[in-house]
């Protein structure tokens, strides 16, 4: 099993930046995909980042070059550097990993937390 907490939503104004991060515990070495989902009102959840072993970062179309993910492999973290914020960023955020099994992947989720971008 693999447990994920997240840290460092609030309300940020149009154009700043804010930082996530994801303290990640339990069975890490498992983990073949780890990153970060939104779910904005009325929207489906969609993945913003995400690193798979062995691969680049991968972003959603909207967040490239305002958004950066990085896991710290000697903390356990996975960070989301998040700038150049617009309402449409608004949504929560969910620190999100994937474990893979002989049948299907098992999808890990943490608490969630919120962003709020808004003058």
């Amino acid at each position: 099993h693999v447990q994920l907490a997240e840290s460092g939503g609030g309300l940020v104004q149009p154009g700043g930046s804010l930082k996530l991060s994801c303290a990640v515990s339990g069975d890490i070495d498992s983990i073949n995909r780890i990153g970060w989902r939104r779910q904005a009102p009325g929207k489906r959840r969609e993945w913003v980042a995400q690193i798979a072993n062995g691969f680049n970062p991968v972003y959603v179309d909207s967040v490239k070059g305002r958004f950066t993910i990085s896991r710290d492999h000697a903390n356990n973290l996975v960070n989301l550097y998040m700038s150049n914020l617009t309402t449409d960023d608004t949504a929560v955020y969910y620190c999100s990993a994937e474990v893979l099994t002989p049948a299907t992947p098992i999808d890990y989720w943490g608490q969630g937390t919120q962003v709020t971008v808004s003058s």
